[in-house]
């Protein structure tokens, strides 16, 4: 006689992971569980929930790196539980923390001499990094003004108004105005002369982005220098420069090297650029590195006696990880001048491609500039049936990520849809998106157009010739059952020419 043993509810080792009770239940969504479960069921369930993300390398939305080198991935793994800062416990990751900030202070043509350290420090990006280059700009100014007798409670600074939302909140967290150069149609970055002419006695930095998030532009960085310089005579005023190099940072050095932008430029103090992005090291990692020890006031440095160690900080944070640290140290490394210089070159050739393939196809027009980040951002010629909006949501059926938005005052009229060219996007693949692209133009024209309705204003109006045409927005039910309308429709129509039953 044969016997058999039927397993327990608890013996959970001989269930399939999918043929567990962990996996015909919900989880928990507010409120922590009160039993365990197994590590494989666990992990199931969170990847299986992942899978509804998109996917990063389709991500066309962000410049923020999406692929490393499995070597720089096994650096990251193997320290990946080391606290940045437990300086005393890690020396050799602070002094590859410091090798970076000198390798970047001098890529940026930083006046140091031979022996001579770079002030600067590692940051959780470029956010971070704006916020404490903000202070030192703030407090250098306060200090300036109570020397001198003057009120303090009133700093400002001057941007454009494509600046990154990180400057908006530097402004609101820490009580600085922000004055803003309103953009126009067809010129998306800040207007020199404009700025200079907000700047008082007040403003406590003009703020300049290389490389706008809007269209890649570089900001005239040049000429800003220029014109202050100028009003600064004029007035007696000091007011610096800020460049925000989050994007362009590593671009510029490599594409354009005869560019005047950073500390080439005697009003330039600071620059902040983000590791994270064309610096080519996972999310996580942004830098901001002074001109001199004297643009970064000593009383915002502190001093802590931590695990043994005497250590200078000046960051928002206190722990973080090591990880993207020596991540960034590997690529400049590993890459070099000629590396990177290879990428940057790579990228920009991927972009004018995509660009030309958009151009061809005659239904868009090109926002974006030649010279700047790489990327394309474009608008449709024709948005009278069809918009940007639909487009994006379109593409992500081919699933592509790529943002349609509006610009900023006062060009908020303006709607483009943004392409950024990242390392690990191939020449493949942006033929392949000028294709998907195609496709979806396409499948728009079958589709209904947006309904205008004219709505008269009354008998006097009317008899004026006076109508308002308007827009009806439609819910959302309303437009998927004319997506699946206009579907039907084409498929019917296709299968009447195939002459299939």
């Amino acid at each position: 006689m044969v016997l058999s043993h039927a397993a327990s509810n608890s013996d959970v080792s001989v269930h399939s992971t999918f043929a567990s009770r962990y996996v015909r239940t919900s989880l928990p969504r507010f409120k922590m569980p009160e039993n365990s479960i197994p590590k494989e069921a666990a992990y199931q369930i969170i990847n299986d929930e992942l899978m509804l993300d998109g996917n990063p390398r389709l991500n066309l939305a962000s410049f923020v790196t999406t692929w490393m080198e499995p070597e720089c991935d096994k650096l990251i793994m193997s320290s990946i539980n080391k606290n940045y800062v437990d300086m005393d416990e890690y020396p050799v990751t602070t002094e590859l923390q410091n090798r970076c900030v000198n390798m970047i202070a001098h890529l940026f043509n930083a006046p140091l001499g031979e022996t001579e350290t770079a002030v600067g420090v590692g940051t959780v990006g470029s956010s971070e990094a704006i916020m404490l280059a903000g202070l030192a700009f703030k407090r250098k100014w306060q200090n300036k003004r109570k020397a001198e007798g003057k009120p303090f409670d009133n700093p400002n600074i001057v941007t454009g108004a494509n600046v990154q939302v990180c400057w908006e909140k530097f402004a609101r967290y820490f009580e600085v105005e922000l004055k803003e150069v309103k953009l126009s149609e067809g010129y998306y970055v800040m207007n020199p002369e404009q700025a200079v002419e907000m700047v008082d006695e007040n403003t406590i930095c003009v703020a300049a982005i290389l490389g706008s998030t809007l269209n890649g532009e570089f900001e005239d960085v040049k000429l800003l220098n220029d014109l202050l310089v100028l009003k600064n005579k004029e007035t007696g005023w000091d007011t610096p420069i800020h460049v925000d190099a989050a994007s362009g940072g590593f671009i510029a050095p490599f594409l354009y090297p005869e560019l005047e932008w950073d500390f080439r430029l005697p009003l330039v103090k600071s620059i902040n650029v983000s590791g994270h992005k064309y610096g080519l090291v996972y999310a996580g990692i942004g830098w901001v590195v002074w001109r001199n020890k004297e643009d970064l006031p000593e009383e915002l440095i502190f001093h802590i006696n931590y695990l043994g160690a005497d250590q200078p900080t000046f960051t928002l944070n206190f722990s973080k990880g090591s990880s993207q640290v020596i991540a960034q140290y590997y690529q400049l490394i590993r890459l070099g001048h000629e590396g990177y210089r290879n990428v940057m070159e790579n990228c920009r050739e991927n972009m004018i491609m995509l660009r030309e393939g958009l151009e061809k196809t005659g239904r868009f027009n090109i926002v974006s500039k030649d010279e700047g980040v790489p990327l394309v951002a474009f608008s449709l010629k024709d948005n009278s049936s069809h918009t940007e909006f639909e487009v994006s949501d379109m593409l992500r059926r081919y699933g592509w990520i790529v943002p349609a938005y509006t610009m900023p005052p006062n060009a908020q009229h303006i709607t483009v849809l943004r392409v950024v060219i990242r390392e690990d996007f191939s020449r493949t693949l942006a033929e392949r998106l000028v294709i998907d692209i195609e496709k979806v133009m396409r499948e728009l024209d079958e589709l209904p157009s947006r309904v205008i309705h004219k709505i008269s204003l009354g008998e006097e109006s009317e008899a004026n010739g006076d109508n308002l045409m308007v827009t009806v927005k439609k819910s959302d039910m309303e437009k998927q059952r004319e997506i699946i309308n206009g579907w039907k429709k084409f498929v019917s129509d296709r299968k009447k020419t195939n002459g299939i039953c």
